[in-house]
């Protein structure tokens, strides 16, 4: 009997009965420390050998036991039971587990609490990581229908995907979403009800990044002050009626895992580090480097599983086999629920799957500043602990019921394939115990304590009307007060600003103030009169939190709280203090060095001291930058732009690109945000040819107050120095516009008398079509781009790329065929530093048959955007190069522009 076929009855038997199983509490070991195969009285075991060029001397290899071993193999859940260390109290049950799932990664609840789970089924399923991008991954969703704690019925709500990022519930039956080696969010709804995604949207671009699926953008995050955040973005997000604006941030240093506390801190979780990151400050300031913010001894897990299999190899083991270092560390919550002990409450949680730990962290303040302990270190223990090494815990989360939620990927290999590669200490461990086709399973456990049950009460936020989500801003579980505040702002309903505002200035709840004050911001609804009046607050939380909603008061205008920031330099909290010291700087309020100089003479705190010096050190580096950001060229365009942008356009635009308020309340805006517009930071005609020619209409379905007038009577420097500002601040980046084009545009469109309706503009303007519009596409021929990737020609339009397999010569092509007939107007591709085409040609073809030539040029490193100067509706497009050259040819980023109609 071979082993896939022993592990399928063992699972047969065993997988479901969970009466009778008991947790071990005691904190003494069972022996063995890890589930071995009963049936394997004698080795057949592999025999491990040092791979030939093993440096033996080397700390990694030195004192490796190569010695025969008995397989790891899997158990059911109710015998993994068994092999955890709780504290006591502390009991653990299973909610959901294989086969319903499989290789769950992440979780998040909607408003009506349905859970949808991330499967990441293509993660890791041999030691090489093979097919890992292949589209099989899916996101699922599941509900407790008959409330007796476990989940009974599941849909698969969005399938056959590539490696997902993440999911973040977004109203009802809708989610946002982004697949791996991809640049864009994109929103998927269920409209008929069906309980399967059916409609998909652009949310927003720009948040991808290519490389290591361990290595990208992860755990999109909805937090409270409105913006969203995720890992290895320097930027954040947020949703308005107008569409996603975006803001420049600090820079996370997390990697799988991004939550918040009561307050609104940004947490995120360090992969390979092993540690949490970016908790010092809101992570929108920037980041803060404290001496010691790691308390003696937190690098140290406490493991009681003793394999050594571990990616640092012998130098990160303890004598007893066990991880003496951090190193790999995945999902994260800060606990805000209501159905476990207080001391809890507030704590923030991590795995640490290559320990097979869950750690709790107690944090402490001192001058401003936060330091953090393992709380267990003095019983040199672990909040959750395991012996069964395909323990996995890779994500944490609060749940609706007041408890916590444990996701367990339950597998071998938690590393990717970069790290296990052929003669790789990893590699070597993983074969050792025979774990490398331990795949497919995956556990949600519920922490529970004894004498509190979890609460029954069921979410129906998409059912209840607006005035009792109000309500549940003041729900001690922090999830509810989250989702409330949430879905209050997504259907904008002004109908509770009253309410608001009497929960923000008198209710005894401090939480529930603080949620109020942030909604309120959120449905522009936020009054100046009542903010100023709450940075006086005898609450020193309050005043710095009604310090930070007010800095959107004032993008929008409200200049007059310049005044306000000043007075609390001189707060008596040291924490209010450093609040004003950042809002000043991210404000870039007049003679902020001196006033954050002012402060750091008179407040000897090492928190006014530590963010002072990194402050100042900002502001001379932001100076710095644009020097080294742009060419002289470009920077000469960037300030003109700003200058005219100040002096003219951000008088219904905004002082920050978010427009000017009007209306009652200041509720709507007089012209459209330019923060993250895909019609700004898109194709360079829309912006070119409604600064000449202006604009009218709604804009994408809404009205704004103020009419677009022409600008044609200035020259073409003027055009494109303000293009070129707009589309490269505010949080935006794109390609600059330089005078001769405007010129060419000007010729173009030199018979138009009237502004553009934007009805019809929109249909001339080039505009990307979507990758997955393409109907078909080949090659000459492909080349592997690093593991796990594949031939497929397609990667062109993602971060991966594809190239040629052979130097570039007159037979390398590239043929795109279009579901229907398109007019393209332009292409868009990056060749990297080395890889871009010496001399190409661009043909295009109603037929497949007979080809037009419509372009020639020669490429260049980095971007490479060639015209297409033909109004031909074609199904066909080949691009080819012309000439013999060293290296391959390379495109990633490849973008097809094409119009709806002629631009003439």
């Amino acid at each position: 009997m071979n082993r896939i076929t022993k592990l399928i009855l063992l699972f047969s038997t065993s997988l479901f009965t969970f009466n009778s199983c008991q947790n071990n509490t005691t904190g003494e070991l069972k022996e063995p420390a890890y589930h071995v195969d009963p049936s394997r009285s004698e080795p057949p075991y592999p025999v491990i050998a040092l791979p030939p060029d093993a440096d033996t001397t080397s700390p990694r290899w030195k004192g490796i036991d190569l010695s025969p071993k008995s397989p790891v193999v899997p158990v059911s859940p109710q015998e993994e039971l068994k092999s955890f260390v709780l504290q006591p109290g502390y009991e653990l049950t299973p909610v959901l587990t294989e086969p319903q799932i499989i290789e769950p990664a992440a979780i998040q609840f909607d408003g009506n609490g349905r859970m949808y789970v991330l499967e990441l089924r293509t993660y890791m399923q041999d030691i090489d990581a093979t097919d890992e991008l292949m589209p099989v991954s899916r996101i699922s969703r599941w509900e407790d229908t008959n409330q007796d704690g476990t989940y009974d019925k599941g849909v698969v709500f969005l399938d056959s995907l590539v490696f997902p990022r993440f999911v973040v519930p977004f109203g009802p039956n809708t989610i946002l979403s982004m697949e791996s080696n991809e640049d864009e969010v994109y929103k998927y709804t269920d409209t008929d009800g069906d309980g399967k995604a059916d409609k998909k949207e652009l949310f927003a671009s720009g948040l991808g990044r290519s490389g290591n699926v361990e290595h990208q953008t992860s755990f999109l995050t909805w937090a409270m002050d409105n913006w969203m955040y995720s890992t290895y973005n320097a930027k954040r997000i947020r949703w308005t009626p107008e569409g996603v604006i975006q803001e420049r941030s600090g820079h996370p240093h997390g990697q799988w895992g991004v939550t918040q506390d009561d307050y609104g801190l940004i947490w995120m979780q360090g992969g390979a580090s092993g540690v949490p990151a970016n908790f010092q400050f809101p992570i929108v300031y920037g980041n803060y480097d404290v001496k010691g913010q790691y308390e003696d001894g937190f690098r140290v897990p406490y493991s009681l599983v003793r394999l050594a299999d571990f990616e640092p190899g012998m130098r990160e083991v303890k004598p007893d086999g066990s991880l003496s270092n951090v190193t790999g560390a995945a999902g994260n919550d800060v606990f805000r629920g209501d159905r476990l002990p207080r001391e809890l409450q507030g704590n923030y949680f991590y795995g640490e799957p290559v320990a097979r730990i869950i750690r709790q962290v107690h944090s402490s303040k001192r001058e401003g500043l936060t330091y953090i302990q393992n709380a267990h270190i003095e019983n040199q223990s672990e909040f959750i602990q395991s012996t069964d090494p395909l323990f996995r815990p890779v994500d944490i989360a609060t749940a609706p019921d007041g408890t916590m939620y444990i996701v367990d990927m339950y597998r071998g290999i938690i590393q990717e394939g970069t790290w296990t590669q052929d003669g790789s200490y990893l590699r070597t461990k993983i074969q050792q115990y025979q774990m490398d086709d331990i795949i497919r399973n995956g556990r949600i456990w519920r922490l529970t304590y004894d004498g509190m049950d979890r609460s029954k009460e069921q979410p129906r936020m998409f059912d209840e009307p607006s005035s009792t989500l109000v309500e549940h801003l003041s729900h001690p579980n922090g999830w509810w007060r989250d989702k409330a505040q949430q879905l209050l702002i997504l259907r904008q309903d002004h109908s509770v600003v009253a309410q608001l505002e009497e929960m923000m200035l008198h209710d005894t709840n401090e939480l529930a103030r603080i949620h109020a004050i942030w909604t309120l911001e959120g449905l522009r609804a936020l009054p100046l009169e009542q903010t100023v009046l709450l940075m006086q607050d005898a609450s020193p939380m309050i005043r710095k939190q009604a310090l930070r909603a007010s800095e959107s008061l004032y993008k929008y205008g409200q200049s007059s709280l310049e005044n306000h920031y000043l007075k609390l330099l001189k707060d008596p909290d040291v924490n209010v203090v450093i609040q004003a010291m950042q809002t000043l700087s991210i404000l870039d309020i007049d003679n902020t060095p001196n006033h954050v100089q002012e402060a750091m003479e008179t407040r000897p705190e090492k928190g006014v001291q530590v963010v002072g010096d990194q402050l100042l050190k900002n502001h001379a580096e932001n100076k710095k930058l644009k020097s080294s950001q742009f060419t002289k060229e470009e920077l000469a365009l960037y300030d003109a732009g700003k200058k005219i942008f100040d002096g003219f356009c951000a008088t219904c635009h905004g002082k920050k690109g978010l427009g000017t308020p009007s209306g009652t309340g200041g509720q709507d805006i007089i012209a459209p945000a330019f923060s993250g517009s895909p019609n700004i930071t898109g194709h360079p005609e829309y912006a070119a040819k409604v600064l000449l020619h202006g604009l009218t209409g709604a804009i994408d379905g809404r009205e704004y107050e103020s009419l677009m007038i022409a600008m044609d009577s200035n020259d073409d420097t003027y055009i494109a120095s303000v293009i070129s500002y707009i589309r490269n601040d505010f949080g935006n980046k794109a390609s600059f516009v330089y005078p001769d084009y405007i010129a060419q545009v000007r010729a173009q469109t030199k018979n138009r008398k009237n502004p553009y309706p934007y009805a019809e503009l929109i249909q001339e303007v080039p505009r990307p079509m979507p990758a997955q519009h393409i109907q078909r596409v080949t090659a000459s021929s492909t080349a592997l781009r690093g593991v796990g990737s594949t031939r497929d020609p397609r990667y062109a339009f993602s971060f991966k790329g594809w190239r040629t397999e052979q130097k570039q010569s007159p037979d390398s092509w590239y043929h795109i065929t279009f579901p229907e007939p398109v007019r393209v107007a332009e292409i868009q591709f990056d060749s990297g530093k080395s890889e871009y085409p010496e001399s190409f040609t661009i043909l295009v073809s109603a037929d497949g048959q007979h080809w037009e030539t419509t372009a020639e040029d020669t490429g260049h490193p980095g971007t490479n955007t060639v015209a297409i100067n033909s109004d031909s509706l074609v199904r066909h497009l080949k691009i080819k190069t012309n000439t013999n050259a060293d290296t391959p040819w390379g495109m990633k980023n490849l973008i097809i522009y094409v119009r709806e109609k002629s631009p003439v």
